[in-house]
């Protein structure tokens, strides 16, 4: 994880008593940081600021920890009662906001009376490139094959696995979840369901073994006699190739965070969303069970992107494959 050494200025100006902070060209992880510090130090002073106002007119890349500033910035704000206005946004930066779906929940002013607001296509590729995977198209390609080929064991194993599942706890055979993707763009994961239907409402009865902001039981008690047999096979996560396929996710990448898990990041954590997350990567080799410390999945995430090359993809690949025929690799 990169870590902020230095201080980067923001430039602060006021119109009528509004704070005005002009951002730079760049809102990556160092200048992300010193954007929250400077703009919550605004926020703070609620008792005479009752606005406050981002130029964006010169910033024209923004990666996940911009995204997550600005998040931040806006619980705080609404926290407050003081209103967060953004201006001058580029196609490049608005993009983004559409993808996270920002563009939503936040005030967008424009500049001057005779600007025409640009409509923003949610599926264009304007979207920046935080990372070289997110412009390899043989990667793409590699996730498509492997998704289709992947559906089609899916399809063979669904009747026994339904069955099974139905007989040992009658309910749903597909478990969905909410994940965090590429720039923290929410998307629906499924799974099929290892665990009891009431699940998620045990869960606060359930000790997390783990530290930080994921949860995690070795033997949590919701978990299913053929739920465990599926994690243990890793058969649980076969239908995420749709998920593959539709694009939210990738064959290789990082882990796919909860939306909870999310909500408590601080803004270096978020550098871990600039790829797209992955059925596989360093996690999944290196023994998730394992894993304990929720630093040490950031480690991991971060190893992948530094390390990614197409033949480190097929590494990953080929090391997950050999990992779930092991009984004792301890990836379960």
């Amino acid at each position: 994880m990169v870590n902020p050494t230095s201080e980067t200025e923001f430039q602060v100006t006021f119109s009528n008593e509004t704070p005005i902070v002009h951002l730079p060209p760049r809102l990556s992880v160092l200048e992300a940081v010193a954007f929250k510090k400077t703009c919550q130090h605004l926020l703070q002073e609620s008792s005479v600021t009752k606005k406050v106002v981002l130029d964006l007119s010169q910033t024209t890349f923004m990666d996940s920890s911009g995204v997550g500033a600005l998040v931040s910035n806006l619980k705080i704000a609404r926290e407050l009662g003081v209103a967060l206005v953004i201006q001058g946004v580029h196609p490049q930066v608005m993009a983004v906001l559409s993808m996270t779906g920002l563009d939503q929940v936040l005030t967008i002013e424009r500049t001057t009376l005779d600007e025409k607001p640009k409509p923003v296509n949610r599926g264009e590729n304007q979207l920046p490139e935080t990372h070289p995977s997110m412009r390899s198209w043989v990667k793409r390609c590699i996730d498509v094959v492997g998704a289709v080929v992947g559906l089609g064991i899916t399809g063979v194993l669904f009747v026994p696995i339904a069955v099974a599942i139905t007989i040992d706890n009658p309910g749903p055979i597909f478990f969905k979840q909410t994940r965090c993707g590429l720039m923290g763009r929410r998307f629906e994961v499924w799974k099929f369901r290892s665990m009891c239907v009431n699940a998620e409402a045990l869960k606060d009865k359930i000790e997390n073994q783990a530290s930080g902001a994921f949860f995690k039981n070795d033997n949590d008690p919701r978990v299913t006699k053929v739920g465990r047999f599926l994690r243990r096979s890793s058969l649980d996560e076969l239908p995420q190739f749709w998920n593959v396929l539709k694009g939210d996710m990738s064959l290789v990448g990082t882990r796919p965070p909860t939306a909870d898990e999310v909500d408590r990041y601080e803004v270096p954590q978020w550098q871990r969303l600039n790829v797209k997350p992955g059925m596989t990567g360093e996690w999944q080799v290196h023994g998730r069970s394992q894993v304990r410390n929720f630093e040490d999945v950031i480690r991991l995430d971060l190893r992948y992107q530094e390390n990614w090359s197409l033949m480190y993809d097929i590494k990953l690949i080929v090391k997950t494959i050999l990992i779930v025929f092991n009984k004792n690799s301890g990836a379960v």
